[in-house]
């Protein structure tokens, strides 16, 4: 039997089902345990067409919060939903985490309505693993968060350290403060004041970083407020797409330019893996009692597989449990006390309706 399970909204996403048992059945087979959870009857179909396994069982959740639902209201209304359903199976100890394709501001909703906050954590932030020189980074907050005090951007280096350091493997990452300039003077008073609450963290803390340089591999950890943090993220997917797009038209444009494309092919192929926003599955939502995954609404089954095995690497190296004790220096065991309550429904209020590309 699997040591670590993941809770999976399977009803959620454009694909379908079939797309997502694939990918839960790919992740089985690489020793993680999965809770199908969805429409018992519909994803039993599956399993009997695509092949089953002692680990992947089945959680019935007759119901499915859809695209254009209010994201809290719907949390609220559809607690049978597949969605609410794989974050309670977090709670009820179940499962380690819980991945869902649906709709962003749902299951930003739901994690922390049903999981509930790290007692230490202000305000969780959306991580998202990002293509960079050498190594990868990790972009917080992308998405979840429209306005941050300095102490929010504090946690979300704290948080985002532990995450490149446990999740991406990467040792001493360095922090940077997403601003205007490097100097430490410049940006908004916020940024400022957060610029010195790094500095005194005892996190690896290398100054502001403008968007030029954001993966440049100078920083591991870009910090940032989620209006900013997603406007970039969204400007790199942008920019991304608009070089693929020209690479291949460059490619096509001649008999001597798809010679040269055939004979780079290979190592073309190599970088596109490299870069794939499927490596590692989409955006965590770091600083809830559980693991959360926000996967793109199309995710592929690759991606699916590649969410619910870095989610299981982050149970195995407990990083729940390191968040409650960096963030706030807080004894074993604390941080399996909800935050304050008026705080986490304000900002399923404030956030919920958020978009993140992931």
């Amino acid at each position: 039997m699997a040591e670590v399970t993941i809770a999976l909204d399977a009803m959620g996403g454009d694909r379908g089902p079939a797309e997502l048992v694939a990918g839960a059945l790919e992740a089985v087979g690489d020793g993680v345990g999965v809770l199908l959870c969805g429409r018992a009857a519909e994803l039993q179909s599956e399993l009997d067409a695509q092949g089953s396994d002692p680990d992947l069982e089945i959680v019935d959740a007759p119901d499915v919060i859809e695209y254009d639902d209010e994201p809290a209201a719907a949390v609220r209304a559809k607690p049978g939903s597949s969605m609410v359903t794989a974050c309670r199976m977090v709670r009820e100890g179940r499962a380690a985490g819980a991945i869902s394709a649906g709709s962003t501001g749902a299951m930003l909703a739901a994690s922390l309505l049903t999981m509930g906050r790290v007692k230490a954590v202000h305000r969780p932030g959306i991580a998202v693993p990002l293509p960079a020189r050498d190594q990868p980074c990790v972009l917080i907050d992308a998405g979840a968060n429209s306005e941050s005090r300095p102490e929010n951007l504090l946690q979300f280096g704290m948080m985002g350290a532990i995450f490149a350091e446990e999740v991406l493997g990467i040792e001493q990452p360095c922090v940077g403060l997403l601003s205007v300039g490097e100097e430490s003077s410049k940006g908004t008073p916020e940024v400022v004041e957060a610029h010195t609450l790094l500095s005194a963290s005892g996190l690896h803390f290398g100054g502001n970083c403008e968007g030029r340089d954001a993966l440049s591999g100078r920083f591991q950890v870009l910090v940032a407020d989620g209006f900013a943090g997603n406007v970039l993220l969204k400007g790199l997917e942008g920019a991304g797409m608009m070089m693929m797009r020209e690479l291949r038209d460059a490619a096509r444009s001649s008999r001597r330019a798809k010679l040269g494309a055939l004979l780079l092919l290979p190592a073309l192929q190599g970088m596109r893996d490299r870069i794939d926003p499927e490596t590692y599955g989409g955006a965590y939502l770091l600083g809830v009692r559980g693991i959360s995954v926000i996967a793109h609404g199309n995710s592929s089954r690759r991606a699916i597989r590649n969410g619910v095995l870095v989610a299981a690497r982050g149970a195995e190296h407990g990083i729940v449990d390191r968040m409650a004790q960096r963030v706030g220096g807080a004894d074993p065991g604390s941080h399996l006390q909800d935050g304050d309550p008026a705080n986490t429904v304000t900002q399923v209020r404030e956030s919920a309706t958020g978009e993140t590309a992931t």
